[in-house]
Order: C-alpha cells, then structure tokens, then sequence
C-alpha cells in the first residue's frame, strides 16, 4: 500500500511541491474491469485434511495387499472380500480428491471414514476374519471422526466399529460365539476410550487455536494502529515553508511500521529538515522514531540543532540500569536559513551530502555518537548556493547499493533534482525487497522567488 501526496508550488512565491510516500507490504488484487487474475488452486490445510487422512488409510490398503500376494504366514481366506475392501479405500481416496475440487460436498466427508470401516471389515474378513492382521487399521477412521468437534464424533466411531466387526455375521449369517462378542466388547471400549481422548485433545486444540487467533487479531489492530499513527507523522504539506525550499521525501518500511523517518517544518530564520534512523524494526522502533521526532519539533523553534538533539536524547532516556543503551537513534539534523546559511549536527548517522549545482559532492559528516549512545553534539555549518541539494539517506538506501558509498554517491549525483533522486531510490526500494527500511530526504535550495504581485 503506498500513500503519496504532491503539493505544487507556482515560480511566484507559493509553496514549492512536496511529495511524502509511505511504503506498506500488502497483496493488490483486481479492482477494475480489465484487471484478471490466473486461477489458483490453493490446498489450505483444513481442505487438504480428508485427502491426507485418507491417503494413509488407502496406503495401508495398499501394503495388506502386497503383504497378502507376497507373504505366506497371510492367509487369504476369501478373496474377492479382500479385494472389495482394497477398492473400497481407494475409492474413497478419490472421492476426498473430488472434495478439494468441490468444496460444496464438504458436508458428505464423514461419508469416506464410514466406507473405511466396511473396507476394512471386509479386508480383516477375506485374510482371516479373527485372525487377520490388519484389524488394527480401524484406528484410522476411529481417530478421524473423533478429532472433528463436538462429542458425537465419539459416538461414530464406535458405530463404525461395531459394523467392521458384523461384517462376517453378515455375509455368513454364521454365530459369532461368546467368546467373539465379548473381544467385541473389549474392543469398543478401548476404541471408545481412544476416541474419547482424541476428541478432548481436538476440542482443547480448538481453544488455544481461537485464543492464539484472538491474540493475534488483536496485535495485528494494534500494529494497524501505529503504522497508521507513523503515517501520519511523515509531513505532508509545506504550509508556512519559504519558498525558496523544494522538498521531496520518501520511506518504504520493511514492515508495516519502520524505524526509519523524516520530517520538515519552518522556522524563524527558514526551515528545519531531519532524517533519522532508529536500529531496528517495527513497532518498538517506530515509537522510538516518534519520540525523536516530537521533541525536535518542539525544541528546533527556540534551541540550536545540537540542543534539539541534546534535548531529544533527553526524551529517549529512560533513566535506567542501562539494559535499553542497545537502543540507538542515527540522525540528521539541519537548520537552513533563506540565505542558504545550513547549521547542521550529524548524531552518528554520516549520509548527508550536498550536491552543488555545478558539480560535485560534498559530505556532511561529523564524528558524534548516535542518540542513546552520546552525550554532546556539535552543531556544523555550510552554504547552499541556488541550485544545489542537500540529500540524506538511510543506511537502508546504502544496503541498496552493497554498502558502496562510492556506487551510492554516484547514483545521487547522476539523479541530482530531489523528484529524480526519490523516484530512482523509490524503484530500487521496491524491487529490491531490502531487508531494511529505505528513507531519503531531498532538498533543493532555490533562487529568490520574486515577491507575489500585489493585487
């Protein structure tokens, strides 16, 4: 998502343009007539489960059928029983692949998991009823339905069960016998306690599911909410600016919140500009971000650059045992007067330049320590003559160029007018994909406008 605003100044002393951008990670879809999109079949996980689920049931089918071919201690005792089993798992293999295809038939899954049950009555009947090796494979579907929630689906499965074990009764019409109803028995309250188990695990699943959603839901409001404060504290208007200032500016976070900022506003004698960048990301840098920037702005109007950072480092100090001094904030921060006359302090940020307007580039380096880190800074001086630009950048930006300042500066130079330089750094920004946020600040120092004409 990418929020930009112009605003135009005219030759005759109205504003000069500003154009603020703010770089959001999103995902665009089709909003017009002409837009398309290439379907997609995605298998999210909750679809995808009944074909899962039944791909290891037919998978077991498949190994009691090799098992039966290949291995004499497997006794097949009827054949084509054994045989409409193995084709009963694996057609329901193939109606679970319909229901990814047709979610409308979601509602027939329990459908499968009850055709397992008669496919493997069948297969323990045609390998040697009572003596069958593969009765164990009635786990699958028990377990199936019993994960799905509500406490009838531990019912189901004991149905499902019993049905594998009438199986026999029903194609021999022959007595079961005591002893086979009572292993009967046995068996469906094992399965029945198996269930049971399998169900409140599912159900106290579901709830730290939906309390973890929740969670999430609620900070994912929360980061909404500073991103958007962030937003709002990027300038995006040069009301009261001299016009002798063209100004462009732009930050793409590398997270919905970045610790990255810039900021511009007038003063008595001109206007101030700042670029800071506060290690690390998202939203503890963010308020980090902000903090500085309040107390600049207070402090710029009445104090010198180096008291406003002073004042600024005052504002982030948190007074304590020093388990925060890992927290730092590069910045710069400079004073231009309409005459040119720039009053700057460099808090260990070293990434502003000017660019002469007859070639060539100078740095704007000092050697204090970021805020959080230092103590005192020093308030530096230079001129602007009409037509040169002061540029400061993020480390991000130098990220874009592999850390060469050279390559870097280069770039700068060949992109000198502030609406080139922040739309170069903008497409390198984006299709970069930088693991940092990218921030610039450009500022062109313009010939004296001529006075608007009285009407």
């Amino acid at each position: 998502m990418t929020h930009e605003r112009a605003l135009s100044a005219e030759a005759t002393g109205r504003y000069r343009p500003a154009m603020t951008s703010v770089l959001l990670r999103s995902t665009s879809t089709p909003t017009g007539p002409g837009d398309s999109v290439r379907p997609t079949l995605v298998l999210t996980g909750t679809r995808a489960a009944p074909l899962t689920n039944q791909a290891v049931v037919a998978a077991v089918a498949g190994v009691a059928a090799v098992c039966s071919l290949v291995l004499p201690g497997v006794t097949i005792t009827d054949a084509v029983s054994m045989w409409a089993g193995i084709a009963l798992a694996f057609l329901g293999l193939a109606f679970t692949a319909l229901l990814l295809l047709r979610p409308d038939l979601a509602r027939l899954e329990l459908l499968v998991p009850a055709l397992d049950f008669v496919a493997i009555g069948l297969l323990r009947f045609g390998t040697g009823d009572a003596r069958s090796p593969f009765l164990a494979a009635v786990l699958l579907p028990v377990i199936w339905i019993a994960a799905r929630p509500g406490r009838r689906n531990v019912v189901y499965p004991l149905i499902g069960t019993a049905g594998t074990f009438l199986v026999p009764m029903v194609l021999t019409d022959a007595d079961p016998g005591a002893t086979e109803m009572v292993r009967l028995g046995f068996v469906l309250l094992v399965f029945a306690a198996v269930a049971w188990v399998t169900n409140e695990l599912a159900r106290q699943a579901a709830i730290r599911l939906r309390h973890v959603q929740e969670l999430r839901r609620v900070a994912e409001d929360e980061i909404g909410q500073a991103a958007l404060v962030q937003r709002s504290l990027l300038p995006t208007s040069l009301a009261g600016m001299p016009s002798r200032f063209t100004v462009r500016g732009v930050c793409l976070p590398t997270r919905s919140v970045g610790g990255d900022f810039y900021d511009w506003f007038p003063t008595a004698n001109g206007a101030a500009f700042t670029l800071g960048d506060v290690m690390g990301k998202g939203v503890g840098a963010g308020m980090i971000a902000a903090v500085v920037r309040s107390v600049l702005r207070a402090t710029t109007r009445t104090g010198s650059p180096s008291e406003a950072v002073g004042r600024a480092a005052i504002g982030v100090d948190t007074g304590g045992d020093g388990s925060t001094s890992e927290q730092f904030t590069t910045c710069f921060h400079a004073h231009v007067d309409t005459d040119g006359t720039v009053h700057w302090v460099d808090a260990g940020h070293g990434l502003a330049m000017v660019v002469r307007h007859g070639g060539g580039l100078e740095w704007l380096r000092g050697t204090d320590l970021p805020i959080g880190v230092g103590a005192t800074w020093t308030t530096h001086e230079t001129s602007l003559r009409p037509g040169d630009v002061l540029v400061t950048v993020s480390d991000g930006v130098l990220d874009l160029f592999g850390d060469d300042l050279d390559e870097m500066a280069a770039c700068v130079l060949a992109h000198a007018d502030p609406d080139d330089l922040v739309a170069q750094v903008e497409r390198l920004g984006r299709g970069a994909h930088p693991e940092d946020d990218v921030t610039v600040l450009a500022v062109r120092f313009e010939a004296d406008a001529a006075p608007d004409p009285v009407a």
